[in-house]
């Protein structure tokens, strides 16, 4: 009896090859073929799967940001049932901070892709995220929260600060990839934004360093 081929597991197999020889080699120029010889596949099995490279990279990146996900998810069930808004906030940050080999990975091609879709038009037919405004709108929801609560600067503007927060997020994490700082240092910058943001009382994960 012929076994029976898991298509997921398979299409999760060659997304992963797509991402370990990008982080390599750089997204621009990783082909199909590369791929193909990293998962130990036919090139005619990937093109298969993915009919394009844009729609491979596609799945790479989607599959990377599930992953991402789920760091985000084990730092909040890390800080506890009741974590609070601040240390919520933090736990998104940190985790978008390149500070081990995946994290590096993914800010790396997360980067490149959205360079790259620039002058791609193939590559900026495919969706780039499927929800671009989550993050923004996961802070927002955070930050006005504290501010109900008290634990936030009443006069802030919730959307504002969160737009602000994340886009200092990404240039650090853009600075800790090419060595220009450090991940302390990069926290410490992100921590003194949040300090103006939130009450004193609010509690953060200050012994918490990037994992």
């Amino acid at each position: 009896m012929p076994k029976r081929v898991d298509h997921e597991e398979r299409r999760a197999q060659i997304a992963e090859a797509l991402i370990q020889v990008a982080g390599r080699r750089g997204l621009h120029a990783v082909g199909m073929r590369d791929v193909a010889a990293e998962a130990g596949v036919s090139l005619r099995l990937v093109q298969y799967y993915f009919e394009t490279k844009e729609k491979l990279l596609f799945y790479g990146l989607r599959h990377l940001t599930d992953r991402f996900t789920a760091r985000v998810g084990a730092r909040l069930a890390a800080a506890g049932p009741d974590p609070g808004p601040r240390a919520t906030v933090e736990a998104l940050l940190w985790a978008s901070l390149p500070t081990d080999e995946e994290s590096r990975t993914f800010h790396l091609l997360y980067s490149s892709y959205a360079i790259l879709s620039v002058t791609d038009g193939a590559l900026a037919a495919q969706p780039f995220i499927d929800n671009p405004d989550a993050a923004e709108n996961a802070l927002t929801g955070l930050i006005g929260q504290a501010q109900r609560t008290g634990r936030a600067d009443p006069d802030a503007d919730a959307r504002t600060e969160a737009i602000s927060l994340l886009a200092m997020a990404a240039a650090m994490g853009t600075s800790i990839l090419v060595g220009q700082r450090s991940p302390e240092s990069a926290i410490a910058v992100l921590r003194h934004h949040l300090d103006r943001i939130f009450a004193p009382a609010e509690t953060s994960q200050r012994g918490a360093g990037p994992t």
